[in-house]
């Protein structure tokens, strides 16, 4: 993994309504596979969309690809240079694939002649080479999510974005998808967002564990397999590391909540 910094984050707070998403998290990212983990309400996809430039914070600072994303040059910039998968994608059903695909390609600003090979290359790293013509609406729910991948990588970015990428994939197709983030993050920064840590442990170059909005755990999953004890519940060493992580996290939390009162 590179020690070149790709995604600085400083003090960002995220809120909404009544709800603080994230609080004050400061977070480096280069290179490589990272994971994001967290229960329900963490901060995950919160994160996950401020990075996207698709929702905005309420404080804190922000580099992604050196580019500031609070001005509309810099979202541009990172923009171009972004794939972003959503935890729940919207499509248009009468598409077929490499037309919606093409279509991610050109709302990204890829050159036209360049687009056509882009489309097949991402369909084929997907698997979906043999459908490329078959309309959205024929597909199953695991093929829907694969082209929602083939988008995201249509364009080789520099940063990808991935929120519950695994969502409706087979056994086989989830070993195939840690294959191919493998291969991605040898030259960019990839941050998936997952419930399901055994993909992490396979993965990812570092964990990020998020709990209530700030950080639990940082560090490798050997390291958090490590963090694991006897009453962490989880049947592999690295569910019971994070289940321990998070036990801790919470005790320290509700301690400093009571040396406040």
């Amino acid at each position: 993994m590179s020690t070149e910094t790709t995604v600085s984050v400083d003090g960002l707070t995220v809120r909404h309504r009544r709800t603080t998403a994230l609080e004050a998290l400061d977070l480096r990212f280069g290179r490589g596979v990272h994971g994001l983990l967290g229960p329900n309400g963490a901060g995950k996809t919160s994160l996950i969309r401020v990075l996207a430039t698709v929702a905005g914070h309420q404080s804190g600072r922000l580099e992604l690809l050196g580019h500031d994303p609070a001005t509309q040059p810099g979202r541009t910039a990172i923009r171009r240079r972004l794939g972003y998968l959503p935890q729940e994608f919207g499509y248009y059903p009468g598409f077929t694939a490499r037309e919606f695909v093409a279509y991610v390609a050109w709302l990204k600003e890829m050159p036209a002649t360049a687009v056509p090979a882009a489309v097949e290359r991402a369909l084929e790293r997907v698997g979906l080479g043999d459908r490329a013509d078959a309309k959205l609406r024929t597909l199953s729910g695991g093929m829907v999510r694969r082209v929602g991948i083939a988008q995201a990588i249509v364009n080789d970015p520099y940063l990808l974005l991935l929120d519950e990428p695994t969502a409706g994939l087979d056994p086989e197709q989830r070993v195939e998808f840690r294959a191919l983030l493998r291969e991605v993050g040898a030259t960019a920064t990839v941050l998936v967002a997952t419930h399901l840590v055994e993909d992490v442990a396979a993965a990812c170059t570092d964990v990020t564990l998020l709990a209530g909005g700030r950080v639990a755990f940082r560090g490798t999953a050997a390291e958090l397999a490590a963090a694991g004890d006897d009453d962490g519940a989880g049947d592999s060493p690295i569910e019971r590391g994070y289940t321990a992580a998070l036990r801790r996290h919470r005790a320290a939390a509700a301690g400093v909540r009571e040396a406040a009162v």
